[in-house]
């Protein structure tokens, strides 16, 4: 690559750059991290004209660093072997810039080299600002193409081209994979410090092939394959950590499922975990979709689960006091292995209320809770309940 100055007159003589100017571009070419001279594109040129005329930079030289900045970020070009090419022009090429000889260099010296500089600084600074506008873009490009992924993985949607697609984020789904699903006291967003730190603390031991971690309505999701189960117990470890006195958060945890439409389902698992932790009130914070499978079977027919509800509980809206209580003791008495001193104690009346308010469903629903098989049916009449949210907001 050969580079001379642009012709260019001052005080009547015709000035131009020596030929020796061509040496040092292609030395630097050679050495500056292997990363093509043809980047410099004109920029010792404009060195040699500076070293001349000590004039700024033109707005067409700093529209071309722009763009050459641009480029570099477009063919992935590291920032610092940028700054190394140009820096390293600045310096190799100044003992042969036309402007550094003559007999009155030793006193221009100082003044040639705050130009120079300074055009090297600017030179730089613009590169650098075309650099990082492509450079967001490619962040924000990716950023939007991973959102729309892991949309379309948990929605289940263009499951045929999922496969290809997860290969770019280091995923496998031939294989069976499970999903986790934490929900906190505020919603979890994509970027967040929490979801940000949480994926942070998992790299270290799993690194970011075969893991996923995002956010998916307001859920913060972990995918991990089913022979790395310990991806879960340690996102799970993570989120304690980040989220640290705050112990409002619960985790679902789906089952096994194979191939990519498997990741919809375990994703849906272990909302359904959550929601019936919920509903439920269970004391658990880590939630596994296997351990409350038979509540997944009740909910499974909504329709004979409110006809099971109505049927055997309606009658306790008839009181004065309303369902709710009865209900509320009911759930208690079973929760307590059908002890009543251990129900008086959880809802925190005397015994002989408990024992009062048996009587009374015993009365109104013709159920007791000393026969095994109607307390079954009590029993899960009350869950039902729980599970549609009677007798308050039924199948909300």
């Amino acid at each position: 690559m050969t580079l001379t100055a642009v012709p260019q007159r001052r005080r009547g003589a015709q000035l131009t750059a020596p030929d020796e100017l061509a040496a040092p571009a292609e030395k630097i070419e050679d050495l500056a991290d292997g990363v093509s001279g043809e980047l410099l594109d004109g920029y010792l040129r404009t060195l040699a004209e500076v070293s001349l005329s000590r004039r700024p930079p033109s707005e067409d030289e700093l529209r071309q660093w722009h763009d050459i900045g641009a480029r570099a970020a477009e063919l992935g070009i590291p920032m610092r072997s940028l700054v190394n090419l140009y820096l390293r022009a600045t310096w190799q090429a100044w003992p042969d810039l036309p402007g550094v000889g003559g007999p009155d260099a030793a006193d221009r010296l100082c003044r040639l080299g705050e130009s120079i500089m300074r055009t090297a600084d600017i030179a730089v600074m613009t590169l650098t600002e075309g650099y990082e506008e492509v450079q967001r873009w490619i962040v924000r490009r990716e950023e939007s193409l991973r959102r729309e992924f892991i949309d379309d993985l948990f929605d289940g949607r263009d499951i045929g081209g999922l496969a290809e697609r997860a290969e770019r984020y280091g995923l496998h789904l031939g294989c069976a994979h499970m999903v986790a699903a934490a929900r906190g006291a505020v919603p979890f967003v994509d970027g967040g410090p929490i979801a940000r730190q949480v994926e942070t603390g998992l790299r270290p031991r799993f690194g970011t092939r075969d893991v996923l971690v995002g956010t998916k309505d307001g859920l913060l999701v972990c995918l991990a394959p089913q022979q790395h189960r310990a991806v879960l117990d340690e996102f799970v470890r993570q989120l304690a950590l980040a989220l640290g006195a705050d112990t409002s958060w619960r985790v679902g945890i789906g089952r096994p499922q194979p191939g990519a439409g498997g990741v919809v389902r375990s994703f849906e698992q272990a909302r359904s975990a959550l929601e019936i932790g919920s509903r439920l009130n269970l004391p658990e914070q880590v939630l596994r979709a296997r351990d409350l499978l038979v509540y997944q079977v009740l909910r499974r027919d909504t329709a004979a689960l409110s006809e099971l509800v109505a049927e055997v509980l309606e009658p306790l809206r008839t009181t004065r006091m309303g369902a709710e209580p009865l209900l509320d003791t009911l759930s208690a008495y079973f929760e307590a292995g059908g002890v009543a001193t251990a129900a008086a104690q959880r809802l925190h009346v005397g015994v002989r209320t408990v024992t009062y308010r048996m009587r009374r469903v015993r009365e109104l629903t013709g159920y007791a809770v000393d026969d095994p098989r109607q307390a079954f049916t009590l029993h899960v009449a009350v869950l039902g309940a729980q599970l549609i949210g009677w007798p308050g907001h039924e199948g909300s």
